[in-house]
């Protein structure tokens, strides 16, 4: 275990601690662990010579950050597993990420050194040249924290540092001359989804007109054209469950084909909204106490019988298990529809410790059209097909194979970013399908008591990170309270229940007083003074999440739109100001940042509601003509048409509270303080067409 307690027996015997950091969803982490862990010559020498950690990177993502900035520095690359040598004092020696263990059969390691080697060598030069291990670590800390001090302090923070709207169109540039053509995504292979980029671009064609005629029309349409032709890539390829349900990164990913819909009207993007909704809500991650799990395990065994487990085993299939299991037209169809040959789909250097020989990863290669043609059927029949052969498939895994094993962790910050993405399904599909919009408002809601309850102290106004058979010792990170913001409000925004709205005011004020950087502007990602760590780091840049700053401004431009709160839009602007330099330099790198820049250059909309709790099914027609647009840069309030309806949310916000309550539905738009004419609701084509 990490802490003090690691810091106590390292320095009672003077031991260097071994570090090692991964997560459940690590391929390689699995290898290291089968091929050295558990091996009793290596057991044995981390046991006598070094104090052994392993971290999990989810719930210590701030233990993570260090010492991949310092491998990452070190050895020009970094990854997972991230293995580290530390002093007593946590001052790095030597880190790598996986080595290989005795008798590894990993192709390509033989020219490097082992893990054994390693452990070897460390040992001697600790054990004999102590002194010059402690200089070296002492130096290369101090190199480490003048770079964290630099990026730091390199800024004041000042309101007045407002950054311009033409680093979206730079961004875009960017993006646009990085876009595979031919396989969609970004860059070369092997590509990981980067949601809050494909966010960005999808909502380039939602924001003022003014960044419209900054980025320009032809380039937004590609903007739009690039992002769905990826998200078409994804949901047809290999890190879709196409028996199952669920895409990589369920959450983050569930919004961003949320946008795409809502801007496309695409019913395949559609299809994959239901479809890792399905995946959060109905099979393997929902917890029956309300949070969300974290994930399932990369590896699995591929029946019950194996020893072994292997990589992606409960998802790949052989031709041979298609004809078995499937009837003949069905087997033909399926397999040209999922690319499932003889001897595999798998290449050769695609498969390090040979585990996909004669598997084969489904991917759609043709659409039910062009097999209808191939095969001399109807498109209907196609499709009627490829049901079956799926529903038959799925019974045949359920039945046989053992699921991945799932690191039933609950995260606040991912359960944060899950109760958002379901809130926002939730409101867009109310008009569209009632039934599954209302099983996602009811998970979200429940994930979001599930936080309140267990992760959040009511004494203290904290949350804790992480819930496994009882809360963690891990306080609360700022991604934490970030996230959990972001999901609020819009939980808020599909309930307009006025006690999220306060949850999302009260941590938010929290995370202002526990993290925020009074001398620079931004939030630091863990508090003062924490005893276990030798720098506190501050989030900007986005990686496979969106930074900690950049989903921090954007709530905080939320807030401060719809609780009317001048000072929250201070910390907003400020928090862009932080980061202005290294913005300004590779703003493609800030993609959950650049709508917060929007915003402080030409400010926050809210659409107010007034009056429309009174269960008329005429307005509550209008009011989904406003929850089928996708609105960037608007927050929506609504307030009853009663005179002392939503004391609270009125007496934050003083606009709301001049508003005149004569029960008559209305909406509303309001910008810095002031307001357009009140419309009635029939209207309401008017005010989305004042939105843009």
């Amino acid at each position: 275990m990490w802490g003090e307690d690691a810091i106590r027996l390292a320095k009672k015997h003077n031991k260097l601690i071994f570090v090692s950091i991964g997560y459940a969803a690590c391929h390689w982490c699995h290898v290291m662990e089968r091929e050295s862990f558990e091996n009793e010559e290596v057991a044995g020498l981390l046991n006598s010579h070094f104090i052994p950690i392993k971290v999990d990177r989810e719930e210590r993502p701030d233990v993570d950050r260090i010492y991949m900035n310092y491998v990452q520095a070190t050895t020009g690359s970094g990854g997972w597993p991230l293995n580290v040598f530390i002093t007593p004092d946590l001052e790095p020696v030597f880190g790598g990420t996986y080595w290989p263990g005795p008798n590894s059969n990993t192709p390509g390691v033989n020219d490097q050194a082992s893990f054994l080697d390693i452990l070897k060598k460390i040992s001697e030069v600790w054990r004999d040249q102590e002194e010059r291990c402690l200089k070296s670590a002492k130096d290369i800390l101090q190199q480490l924290k003048e770079f964290t001090d630099e990026g730091n302090q390199s800024h004041a923070g000042e309101e007045g540092d407002i950054l311009e709207i033409d680093l979206l169109e730079e961004a875009y540039q960017h993006f646009a001359g990085r876009y595979d053509k031919v396989n969609g995504g970004f860059s070369v292979a092997p590509k990981f989804p980067t949601p809050s980029n494909l966010a960005f671009l999808l909502r380039l064609g939602t924001l003022p007109a003014a960044v419209e005629d900054t980025v320009g029309d032809t380039e937004i349409e590609n903007a739009k054209y690039m992002v769905i032709s990826t998200l078409r890539h994804m949901t047809r390829g290999g890190i879709h469950d196409h028996i199952g349900h669920g895409l990589y990164d369920q959450a983050q990913l569930l919004s961003v084909y949320l946008d795409a819909f809502l801007v496309s009207k695409d019913l395949e993007m559609l299809g994959a909204v239901y479809d890792i909704a399905d995946y959060l809500c109905a099979d393997a991650l929902k917890a029956p106490s309300g949070g969300f799990y974290s994930a399932e395990d990369a590896d699995s065994l591929y029946r019950s019988s194996d020893t072994e487990k292997r990589e992606g085993a409960f998802y790949v299939w052989t031709r041979k298990e298609f004809d078995n299991i499937l009837d003949e037209r069905e087997a033909e169809v399926c397999a040209k529809f999922w690319n499932v040959n003889r001897y595999g789909n798998v290449a050769p250097e695609n498969d390090a410790h040979d585990e996909l020989i004669n598997q084969n990863v489904l991917a759609v290669m043709k659409t039910p059209g062009q097999l209808a043609k191939d095969f001399g059927m109807s498109e209907e029949e196609i499709v009627k097909t490829i049901k079956s052969g799926r529903r038959k498939l799925r019974e045949h895994r359920e039945r046989i194979r053992p699921r991945p094993n799932l690191d039933d962790k609950i995260v606040t910050s991912w359960n944060g970013l899950a109760i958002g993405a379901l809130a926002r399904v939730a409101n867009a599909l109310e008009k569209i399908d009632s039934e599954r919009a209302e099983v996602c408002r009811r998970h979200a809601e429940e994930a979001a008591h599930f936080i309140r309850k267990n992760l959040f102290d009511e004494r203290t106004g904290r949350l804790r990170r992480v819930f496994r058979e009882g809360p963690g010792d891990a306080p609360g990170f700022a991604d934490d309270y970030a996230s959990m913001i972001w999901g609020l409000i819009h939980l808020y925004e599909v309930t307009f229940d006025e006690s999220y709205l306060e949850f999302a005011d009260h941590l938010q004020k929290t995370q202002i007083s526990l993290f925020w950087d009074s001398q620079n502007g931004g939030f630091y990602s863990t508090e003062a003074d924490a005893p276990d760590l030798i720098l506190r780091l501050k989030d900007g840049m986005d990686s496979s999440e969106p930074s900690t700053n950049g989903l921090s401004a954007t709530n905080l431009y939320k807030l401060s739109s719809i609780l009317g709160d001048d000072q929250l839009s201070a910390y907003a602007r400020k928090t862009c100001a932080a980061f202005s330099t290294e913005i300004l330099q590779h703003p493609f790198l800030f993609s959950s940042m650049l709508p917060a820049v929007v915003a402080s250059n030409l400010g926050m909309r809210s659409v107010v509601l007034i009056g429309l709790k009174t269960g008329n099914p005429d307005v509550e027609g209008h009011l989904g003509k406003l929850k089928a647009r996708l609105l960037t840069n608007t927050s929506v309030v609504a307030i009853e048409g009663t005179p002392d309806g939503n004391k609270w949310l009125r007496s934050r916000n003083s606009l709301l509270d001049t508003m005149a309550m004569d029960g008559r539905p209305r909406v509303q738009i309001c910008e810095g303080g002031k307001c357009l004419e009140a419309l009635d609701m029939k209207d309401i084509e008017q005010v989305l067409a004042e939105l843009g």
